[in-house]
This record gives C-alpha cells, structure tokens and sequence, in this order.
C-alpha cells in the first residue's frame, strides 16, 4: 500500500477513535455513556453513508468535479478518482485522435473501401472513393445488403465464400463499364469484413499496349526470319568446310528465334481470348502422343512411363492443352541426364477432379526459384536453358493454357532428385471416358 494512502488510513481511524473517546467521556459526564457513544457511533455512520452517496453521484455523473481539499480516506479517494477521470478522458481523447485520424486515411485513399458486417454482409462504412467507384451512396446505402448495390456484379456468390474468396482482378464498375476494377476481399475480424475496389484501368490499358506491342513486333520479325532461315537453308555447310561451323551456329540461332517468335505469337493470343472453346479431350491417344514426342526428344537417352489410371476425359481445347502438357514433358527430358526416368501419370482426384502430373530424376529446381518460375523469361540457369534451346516461354504458355481451363500448376522439386509438375484440373472439367476408347496401361505405355 502507497506511504500517502496508509497515513490517510491512519489518520481516519484517528480522528474516528478521538471522536468516540470524546463521546465516552460526554457520556460519562452526564451518565448515559453507551447512549451518547451508540449515537455518535450512527452519527459517523450516517456521515460515512452521505459521503459513499456523494461519491456514487460523482462516478455516475458525467460533468468533471474538483477533488475535495483536506485529509482522510475520503479525500484521499476523491484524488484518485479524479486522477484516474482525468487519466481515462486523456485516453478517450487520444483514441478518437487517433480514430479520426484513420478514418481521414481511409476517407482520402484512391481505392474504394467498404467494411461489412460478416454475418449479413450489409454495409457498415464506406469512403468517398465507394461513391465513385462502386456507386454507393450515404446515407442511403448504410445498412443494406451490399450484393444488391452492386449489380451486375457476381458479389453474393463471391461475398458467401468468405476467407476463400480469390480476388477478382478484372470486373466492370457499376458505374461506369469503361472502368475495370480489382476486388479483394480481407476479413480482418470475427465480426467484419473490408472489401477493397482498386481501379486498374490504366494497368490494364498499358498491358493491352504491351500486349499489342510484343504481337505486333513478334509478327513483323516472322518474314525478315523466314527469309534469312530460307536463305540459310540453302547453303550447304559441307560445300564450304570453312564456314562450316558458322553455318551451322547460324542455323542453330535462327530456328532458335523462329521459335522464340513463335512462342511470343501463341502468348500474345492466349493472353487476348477470355475463354477457349470446350471439346472432349481423349486423354488416352493424348498420352500416347506425348509418349511418342518424349521418345523422339530423348532419341532412346531415357525411360519412359506412362500411367493411365483415371478412367477419365477432360473437357477443353485439344490443341491448348496438348501445348501444355507437351512442354512440360519437353522440359522434363530436356533437363533430365542420360538413364533418368521421365514418368507422365493420369490419375483421379479426390472431389471428383484429375491430375496430370510430369515426374522426372532430373537436376532439380532450388526452392527460391519455384515462384518465379512460371514468369516468361525467366530461366534458373542460363547457360543451361540455352544449351537445351528452351526460348524462356514454355512455362508461361502453360500457366496461360491452365488458367483459361480454371486448372492450377503445383510444382515440387528437390535439387539433385529431381522435379514433379502437376497440373489439376476441377471436376467441372472432368467426365467419363467414351467405353469405345481404349484406355491405357501402365505396362502397355512403358517404354
């Protein structure tokens, strides 16, 4: 106990001793010593009740009051619950400082933010930039539903899966179509959600240009190649043994760019269509031609496996995705050595889904680069991936292949143990194979 709050203690009990020894000795003096000291006594009492009542007034009321002067518990307490007002209305002020503080923050920011309660998903607060973004509108919208404000836009099905929601990077504002929105939403409590709009029509804008760019300069390239490939076709390097070995890195180099031009063109055409046009993909002749292209690659340098134990069909674009799964078993005999294995395996998934996974011995792939990977031109080593004549691209081709058949890429390496390449694809894009199509086995795929 405090020195300050004892001696206040100490004096109360004191002062309250002294005043019933007077009491006794009044009493005494007039012969009634237990009545005069029983009525001081309740005198106290009821004084120490008036002051408990005073001080219950003042906890409740909510103007301020200036603590009592003078000594004793009673004053004492009077200091501390002043001091510990004081110290609380300090607080509050700092808080709403602060409170006002980022309201202002969130009020001036360019993306459109709105918090939601979790359970109703009705709006409870919104900047300035929801208004011309989303088209909300206070105090109207305070309140209500938000799925319903935002027509057109698909928000009830995306707002109901909650902390699984994937951010929508391309949507139309409700206002105004020519402006293209990313949606994300953050549920940062148990109670609320933030739903943030960010306009993203001018990235959008300059990666059409980019687009545009690439197609259109990849497409320019394609004669001045054509004919230096032509002309370099022509000339036979054994007629001139000197020129022998330019003429063949010459050759080597062309084909090389042709390719890469090649692969910048397929790119830039998937990167422009929205969706590819769904066929039944057959995935027993499709295993057999990858087999097939992987046997040619390796010219007898690996084994070959392939496993077919899905019983299964895809729906999609046989071209696309013939695209795909041949470059990543083009890479997986590419940077594979001599005698390693390259096993390429269909099988079912749980949830009624199928994976298609590439399997090699290769060299492996460090964990710093597996997110990177799929980046066009991206490369983990250099020399490496010119030596094997990759243009940079194959990855990205089947990252852009994948998402346009809602399909995802997992990746799992080890250096020196080689890598698996698994592509899944959603049970929306699965059905049963045609009884007429041969399915393939493990042993009659084994080469």
């Amino acid at each position: 106990m405090p020195k300050h709050i004892r001696s206040a203690w100490i004096r109360t009990l004191g002062q309250l001793a002294a005043v019933l020894v007077v009491a006794l000795l009044l009493g005494w003096a007039i012969g009634y010593p237990w009545l005069v000291v029983t009525v001081v006594a309740l005198a106290v009492v009821a004084w120490h009740y008036w002051r408990l009542r005073k001080l219950l007034l003042r906890l409740t009321a909510r103007q301020r009051f200036e603590p009592a002067h003078g000594e004793g518990v009673w004053n004492e307490l009077d200091r501390l619950l002043y001091r510990s007002q004081d110290e609380m209305r300090s607080r509050k002020r700092r808080l709403l400082d602060i409170l006002r503080a980022y309201r202002a923050a969130a009020a001036a920011l360019p993306d459109a933010v709105v918090v939601l309660e979790r359970n109703t998903q009705r709006v409870v607060w919104f900047n300035k930039a929801a208004s011309k973004l989303l088209g909300l509108r206070y105090p109207a919208d305070q309140g209500e539903p938000l799925g319903e404000k935002l027509q057109p836009l698909p928000m009830a099905h995306w707002l109901a899966a909650g902390r699984n929601a994937e951010p929508i990077l391309d949507a139309p504002s409700p206002v105004d179509s020519n402006t293209r929105l990313n949606l994300r939403l953050i549920p940062y409590s148990d109670e609320y959600w933030l739903l943030v709009a960010r306009d993203v029509s001018k990235l959008l804008r300059l990666e059409q240009v980019r687009r545009d760019f690439v197609a259109n300069v990849s497409h320019e390239l394609r004669t001045p190649l054509t004919v230096v490939h032509g002309y370099l076709d022509m000339l036979d390097p054994d007629d001139t043994p000197e020129w022998k070995p330019m003429l063949v890195e010459m050759q080597k180099q062309s084909q090389r760019m042709t390719q890469l031009v090649e692969d910048l063109l397929t790119l830039s055409r998937l990167e422009a269509q929205d969706t590819l046009p769904d066929e039944n993909v057959s995935m027993a002749p499709m295993l057999a031609t990858l087999r097939r292209e992987a046997e040619a690659l390796s010219q007898n340098h690996h084994r070959i496996v392939v496993e077919d134990t899905a019983g299964v069909d895809l729906w999609g674009s046989n071209k696309e995705l013939h695209s795909a799964f041949s470059n990543l078993v083009s890479n997986a005999v590419r940077y594979t050595p001599a005698d390693g294995t390259i096993t390429i395996a269909f099988a079912g998934e749980e949830g009624g889904g199928a994976v298609l996974s590439v399997r090699d011995t290769g060299y492996g792939i460090p964990e710093a680069h597996l997110p990177r990977i799929t980046e066009r031109f991206y490369r983990v080593s250099t020399s490496r991936s010119r030596e094997s004549g990759g243009t940079g691209l194959g990855l990205s081709i089947v990252k852009h292949v994948l998402n346009l058949h809602q399909a995802r890429l997992e990746i799992e390496s080890e250096v020196g143990q080689g890598s698996v390449f698994s592509i899944h694809f959603t049970r929306e894009r699965v059905h049963p194979r045609d009884d007429e199509t041969p399915a393939a086995t493990p042993d009659a795929l084994t080469a």
